[in-house]
């Protein structure tokens, strides 16, 4: 998808679910579950470093991001917004490496993973897309905190308030 589109899709899907400011990821993803009709489920784990910080794992039902729990709550937030970012950007789930199956689920044969999950891994122009829906995300989240006016108690200023909020924010 080239970077305008990829833009504006973000930007109408953003749209779409509603969300005000402050931008809190736990409830964009559980808006974007809803949107995308699968719920969105967040794994904090402690993944080998170095390695990779996130993943996402789709199932039949529901989307799993797996994200680096021994890190900072904005990092974990940006590891989480890069892999919506592959979903909102259309990839397909990855096959996670050997390893870091083994890791996770140790039970499990990573082979039997990999060819249940029937996935193979990202190249860098979908990394980039991901990279890209992240920052457009963070992007319009610190746009939406400076630039919203706060919700008035007074009928009149809250006219003039709706009647503006489609001008402002996810445009």
């Amino acid at each position: 998808m080239k970077e305008r589109e990829l833009r504006r899709h973000c930007k109408r899907t953003l749209r779409s679910l509603g969300i005000q400011p402050p931008l809190r990821v736990r409830e964009l993803c559980r808006l974007l579950g809803e949107h995308r009709g699968r719920p969105i489920r967040l794994v904090p784990y402690s993944l080998p470093v170095p390695g990779p910080s996130g993943l996402w794992i789709a199932t039949g039902k529901t989307d799993y991001i797996v994200f680096q729990s021994e890190t900072s709550k904005a990092h974990q937030d940006h590891i989480i917004l890069h892999e919506i970012g592959h979903m909102m950007a259309g990839h397909q789930s990855p096959a996670a490496g050997a390893e870091l199956w083994r890791t996770m689920l140790p039970d499990i044969s990573p082979s039997v993973i990999t060819s249940m999950l029937g996935r193979t891994s990202y190249d860098e122009d979908r990394e980039r897309e991901a990279e890209l829906v992240a920052t457009i995300i963070l992007e319009w989240a610190s746009v939406l905190d400076v630039v919203s006016p706060r919700k008035s108690a007074d009928p009149g200023t809250h006219l003039v308030q709706s009647a503006l909020d489609d001008r402002q924010g996810w445009l």
